[in-house]
């Protein structure tokens, strides 16, 4: 097998990653360095190193998978959310900056409670629920999905980040076993229109389950919304819903007719579209 150098490595990921990529050649740096074990400052640095055999198999692989469009973070096992690495398979989305949003403003809630309540609705691979307990010492946090395999990726990162016993798995259909009163709930849940998910490259490869959010999309929100009728906290109960920015609307409406005297407001993500649906009771 000849040798391969990190800049024809470079070359050969960024050209993979380009039809599906904006930002491919940031893409291939991460990729390479997660390969080679070292940041993506030593594989700029370091032009005219060369892989070994192993190395080249792998990365070899990774193209192959690549150039069928199959999204990095499945390739390399994990993704970064909120500034941690976190496992993915197929089995769970993958962690995108707009959920961070709704993370901010989960822990600015949790920041005035001595020891709250906490659930994640919809947790697939873990990372928001992980993500408030890692920034919150002494925060426990129960989480559902429906899904057991995803909740399999989220016993893998919750055994990665040591939280066994304040990060609580169950595998439920949004809050149906757990009464609460819930003092914060989160949950970034299905909100794609089922038509629309007939042509979103989204769909191809990442589980329609965790997609698929009924006709107008807002199915599992709405549903959601009905249970925290009774199982938030009253006063002071407070959820963070991650949502469509077209949805923005018909989802205050919906607070209104079913969380009467509720305060809602609807948060931006860092490109200003409507993303987190914020209700106070």
């Amino acid at each position: 097998m000849s040798s391969i150098t990190v800049r024809e490595a470079l070359q050969g990921l960024a050209q993979a990653l380009s039809p599906h990529s904006e930002t491919a050649p940031l893409d291939a740096q991460r990729a390479l360095a997660h390969l080679l074990g070292r940041s993506p400052a030593w594989v700029l640095a370091h032009p005219e190193a060369c892989l070994s055999s192993p190395q080249v198999a792998q990365l070899q692989d990774w193209l192959r998978r690549l150039q069928t469009g199959e999204p990095l973070p499945y390739v390399l096992g994990e993704w970064e959310f909120y500034g941690r690495p976190f496992y993915v398979t197929p089995a769970v989305l993958i962690p995108r900056p707009e959920t961070e949003t709704l993370v901010d403003a989960a822990l600015r809630a949790l920041s005035t409670r001595p020891s709250p309540r906490v659930v994640d609705v919809g947790t697939g691979s873990g990372c928001i629920a992980l993500t408030l307990a890692l920034e919150r010492p002494g925060l426990t946090v129960w989480a559902t999905d429906v899904s057991w395999d995803a909740l399999q990726v989220a016993r893998r990162n919750r055994a990665r980040y040591g939280l066994q016993n304040r990060v609580h798995l169950v595998q439920a259909s949004l809050l149906t076993p757990l009464v609460g009163p819930w003092d914060v709930v989160v949950a970034n849940l299905p909100y794609i229109p089922s038509p629309d998910l007939t042509h979103l490259p989204v769909a191809r490869w990442e589980p329609r389950r965790a997609l698929d959010g009924g006709p107008d999309g807002t199915r599992w929100i709405r549903g959601l919304l009905v249970q925290l009728a009774d199982r938030l906290q009253r006063p002071g109960g407070q959820a963070f819903l991650e949502i469509a920015p077209s949805q923005d609307s018909i989802l205050r409406e919906q607070v209104q007719r079913l969380l009467p005297g509720a305060a809602v407001e609807v948060l931006p993500d860092l490109a200003a579209m409507p993303r987190v649906l914020w209700i106070r009771l």
